[in-house]
C-alpha cells in the first residue's frame, strides 16, 4: 500500500469574516498576519463573507486619493495581500470562500488567491496548528 500524502502544516490560520469597512478586524488580521510571518512563521487567511471583497483585482494597485494627504500612497487591500504573498516566500497564503465569493458577485480575485469550498474548511482547520476566527456571523 502506498503512503499517505503528506500535507503541510500552517502555523497560523486565520477565518476572516469580517467585511473590511465594517472596523477594525480586517487591518488586525493583516497585522497580525504580518507579525507572524516577521518571526519566521506561516499564515493562511481564509476569506469569508464579506472579506471575499478585499482581493478582488478590480481595485487596482492604490486606494482612492485622501483629500487630507494627497501626496500620500496608499495601497489597495489587493495590492497588499499580493505583496504579502510574494513577500512571504510561500509562507502566506489567502483563500477565497467559492460560496461567499459566487453569493456576493466578488468572482474577480488576483490570481494569487487559492479558491475552496466551504466544505473544504474543516480540512483547512485540521491544517493549522492555531486557528483565529476574526469577524461575525
Amino acid at each position: 500500500m502506498a503512503g499517505g500524502m503528506e500535507r503541510r502544516l500552517w502555523d497560523l490560520l486565520l477565518i476572516l469574516t469580517a467585511a473590511p469597512h465594517s472596523g477594525d478586524v480586517v487591518t488586525s488580521a493583516l497585522r497580525l498576519s504580518q507579525a507572524v510571518l516577521d518571526k519566521g512563521g506561516s499564515v493562511r487567511v481564509w476569506a469569508c463573507g464579506y472579506a471575499t471583497m478585499m482581493t478582488q483585482d478590480t481595485f487596482g494597485d492604490t486606494k482612492l486619493p485622501n483629500t487630507r494627504d494627497p501626496e500620500g500612497h496608499y495601497p489597495s487591500p489587493s495590492a497588499i495581500v499580493r505583496r504579502m504573498i510574494a513577500d512571504g516566500r510561500g509562507r502566506f497564503a489567502w483563500i477565497a470562500c467559492t460560496a461567499c465569493t459566487e453569493e456576493r458577485g466578488a468572482t474577480h480575485h488576483i490570481p494569487q488567491v487559492r479558491h475552496r469550498s466551504p466544505l473544504r474548511l474543516a480540512t483547512t482547520v485540521v491544517g493549522a496548528r492555531q486557528t483565529l476566527y476574526l469577524g461575525g456571523a
